[in-house]
């Protein structure tokens, strides 16, 4: 029987670090990696959306997981998002996560070209191949990806006994409920693990059935995703409540800037810890000079959140 504690929780999704001149910075990652840990969240999803992945060449992804590693290992729980638009890179990167010990490999479908659903398997299923002692996870994104996960692939990728779980980002929270129920169905009701994936949807997704969030918003004010976490479990979910509407104000202020919404996060890290995680990734779009009152206002408006807690 496959452990899945280790993904019922809280796990931020990891932000792509850059130096001055764009690089990936190797101490960035390090340093975001050691402030997460300190802030006790339950592990970490690297190289997905929030990690800037389409944007970064395999070498660089692995020298982010690489640097990951050196700090997390023992210490959090690693998914490593390996998928990219062609299954050889794709199954590079599934064997390097293997390599360095990250406990699963996660991946979205192809993205452009719309696929016949044998097709997307065996691209993950090549994946799970190359990674063989690693845990998989589907993570369904259909807004973004164009592809949403259905019934029938889920049913065929649970063949893979390495399913261990989905990612549901779809708006739909009913969702998170089909792929649970099918899932506890084939693996019983401790095999197989549902996340959620919509931030502003945290509470809900968890009420019908999720077992923890992978969410890109997380790290920025990981405090309120960990005690939702916490007060869900003691099903306390009016005061949980509480703090999401208190989270979605955050977010919906972040999403009034210009600039990216990484890049927003990325600053107000900057100025409450000293994190130097750079900007994004161009055509992500870097903070307008008319950014800084929403900066200004988010970060108040987190300070306060967690003052409160």
């Amino acid at each position: 029987m496959k452990d899945i504690t280790k993904y019922q929780g809280v796990i931020p999704a990891f932000y792509a670090c850059y130096d001055k001149d764009g690089n990936i910075s190797v101490e960035g990652v390090k340093a975001l990696t050691r402030h997460l840990i300190s802030k006790g969240v339950k592990g970490v999803y690297v190289g997905g959306s929030s990690g800037e992945c389409i944007y970064q060449h395999v070498d660089e992804r692995k020298k982010v997981l690489e640097a990951v590693m050196e700090e997390a290992k023992g210490k959090l729980t690693v998914i490593a998002h390996v998928g990219c638009n062609n299954t050889a890179d794709s199954v590079e990167l599934a064997a390097h996560a293997q390599s360095v010990g990250a406990d699963a490999i996660a991946s979205i479908p192809p993205i452009y070209f719309h696929l016949p659903e044998y097709a997307i398997a065996e691209y993950w299923n090549a994946m799970s191949a190359a990674a063989p002692d690693l845990d998989f996870v589907i993570y369904n994104i259909p807004q973004l990806a164009g592809t949403a996960l259905s019934m029938n692939l889920l049913k065929e990728m649970l063949k893979n006994p390495n399913v261990i779980a989905v990612k549901n980002s779809s708006m739909p929270t009913q969702d998170i409920q089909l792929f649970k129920a099918e899932g506890v169905h084939q693996r019983g009701e401790n095999g197989f693990v549902v996340f959620n994936g919509p931030d502003e949807q945290f509470v809900s997704g968890r009420a019908i059935g999720a077992d923890g969030g992978i969410g890109g918003t997380y790290a920025v004010m990981p405090e309120l995703f960990v005690t939702m976490d916490k007060l869900i479990r003691e099903n306390n979910f009016a005061d949980a409540m509480k703090i999401q509407y208190k989270a979605d104000a955050i977010i919906y202020k972040m999403c009034e800037a210009k600039g990216n919404l990484y890049a927003v996060m990325k600053e107000i890290l900057h100025r409450m810890y000293g994190l130097e995680l750079g900007s994004v990734r161009l055509p992500l779009a870097p903070l307008a000079p008319e950014d800084e009152a929403v900066v200004v206002e988010a970060q108040k408006m987190i300070e306060a959140a967690i003052a409160e807690l």
